[in-house]
């Protein structure tokens, strides 16, 4: 592999992930590698500077919560985890899995056989290894107590600017959910108390929220995030880039 095409594979990789690498070139492979063969590199810049239009949606709640990026299809599947998690302000503090048609794609954890889909690392598929021409749909489920499950739907493949840092976002609409609300009833409860001064729970809420208001959707720290996401990018991307003679 090249120095340019083995700087941009690894630059989605955990430093976990990156060992089991490791192993799998050493012949030695590990009990996470044995699940499945290791993700294909991308050959070269324009395979690198691919993207793709990725919108997400909050699935059972009216009106809907929503966001969309441009992102690249390099991606993994445990980087996109990563970049849903702060496209709706979570903290990464719970159980997550992504789900197609024929597999699930877990995080690495002790037990991975729950479920009726064979499961493959998300640390180890990249998006452009499942997307289609037209139209992918993938189910993101994140805390399995909340159960918040998510429509992300892949669309748009094209190569991007190459002076565009990636992923970026394009928009969205009304605050996530907080975590540990007890998922989409817990979240209209919440919210009915929030909003009426003669509820019950209507002090205990507005403490458990720490003043902040859950109607406010606030898209300039997205904004932030993505960015040095994308920032983590370019050092690889200038790598790629044929160097002048």
């Amino acid at each position: 592999m090249s120095k340019s095409a083995k700087a941009m594979y690894e630059i989605w990789l955990s430093p976990t992930q990156a060992n089991d690498e490791l192993l799998i070139r050493s012949g030695r492979p590990n009990e996470r590698t044995m699940l499945m063969p290791p993700a294909k590199p991308a050959e070269g810049l324009e395979s690198f500077n691919e993207i793709a239009t990725i919108r997400v949606e909050l699935e059972d709640i009216e009106p809907p919560i929503w966001r969309e990026m441009e992102a690249p299809t390099s991606m993994t599947l445990k980087a996109l985890h990563e970049t849903i998690q702060q496209l709706m302000g979570w903290c990464d503090y719970h159980l997550w899995e992504f789900s197609d048609e024929n597999y699930r794609y877990i995080p690495p954890v002790d037990d991975m056989d729950w479920g009726d889909k064979p499961c493959r690392k998300a640390g180890s598929v990249r998006l452009r290894d499942i997307c289609k021409d037209d139209k992918t749909v993938l189910t993101y489920v994140y805390d399995f107590g909340d159960d918040w499950r998510m429509n992300v739907s892949v669309t748009d493949i094209r190569q991007g600017d190459p002076d565009t840092s990636y992923p970026r976002y394009l928009g969205g609409e009304r605050a996530a959910p907080p975590e540990d609300c007890g998922g989409v009833p817990g979240f209209y409860e919440l919210l009915d108390a929030y909003g009426d001064p003669e509820h019950p729970d209507h002090e205990e809420v507005r403490e458990w929220l720490d003043e902040r208001d859950p109607h406010f959707f606030d898209e300039l720290p997205i904004k932030y995030a993505l960015l040095r996401i994308a920032n983590r990018r370019n050092a690889a991307r200038k790598r790629l880039r044929p160097k002048a003679t």
